[in-house]
């Protein structure tokens, strides 16, 4: 009997990323579904293997990006969440997933905050894999292009060396080449201690396929965008457990 590889997609109202995604995770295998967060029942995320929070605006980002879905999350479901975790399950967060994690505590402590440009940003990044042994960095090479699209993406710790001590203990997963932002160490991603959840800024489901790249001639002949390769590592890993 065949065994599915399943991921979940939490939608809020102003999530928008959610059907681009879904695709990308169904792309390499996965068996998907999109859930209203309205609808959601702590007991649902018992069977599923990963957990996405998709990129957007939740609840239009009215207060602060991510805090009325941080909010929400906590009323319902943050027992659920740290028990599917310690029960080995996968958790990501993309852009305003991101944001909802740091917020969660579900990642090491810090804040997203406005970008130095004070200004939305919507543009191509180069990025270096901080994490090549992450389950989802693993089929990624040192260095890479993946699209951004944020207003709140510079990540910011309370103490001076925080971030320092992230980059030491492997706590980054990936920084910008060039400091697009003013992120503290030009951090892009970021993973806690067991590798299970992973957040990051940049959008790797808005690079699936070789077309989505502005260079025509992007990788000759591969098929396939830096983000496959992305979501694929996570399927592969979680396949061979």
């Amino acid at each position: 009997m065949e065994k599915w590889i399943t991921a979940i997609l939490l939608k809020f109202p102003g999530t928008n990323c959610d059907e681009e995604t879904e695709r990308a995770l169904q792309s390499v295998g996965f068996k998907t579904e999109i859930w209203p967060f309205t609808l959601v029942e702590p007991t649902r995320i018992k069977n599923v293997d990963l957990i996405v929070l998709a990129g957007g605006f939740s609840y239009g980002d009215y207060i602060m990006a991510g805090k009325l879905a941080q909010l929400n999350i906590q009323q319902k479901l943050q027992n659920s969440l740290n028990e599917f975790c310690h029960q080995g399950g996968f958790l990501l967060g993309i852009c305003n997933g991101f944001q909802i994690l740091m917020r969660l505590g579900l990642l090491p402590q810090g804040s997203l905050i406005s970008n130095t440009t004070h200004r939305f940003m919507c543009q191509w990044v180069e990025l270096n894999n901080k994490a090549q042994q992450s389950p989802f960095l693993k089929g990624l090479p040192s260095s890479f292009e993946l699209p951004i699209a944020h207003a709140e993406g510079r990540l910011v710790t309370q103490a001076p060396k925080q971030a320092e001590t992230y980059l030491k203990e492997g706590n980054v997963t990936l920084t910008y080449t060039q400091n697009i932002n003013g992120s503290a160490y030009s951090i892009a991603g970021m993973q806690d201690a067991s590798g299970q959840v992973f957040g990051l800024m940049p959008h790797p489901e808005r690079f699936l396929y070789k077309e989505h790249h502005y260079d025509p001639d992007w990788a000759g002949d591969s098929e396939w965008g830096w983000g496959y390769y992305f979501f694929k590592g996570i399927y592969d890993h979680i396949e061979a457990m």
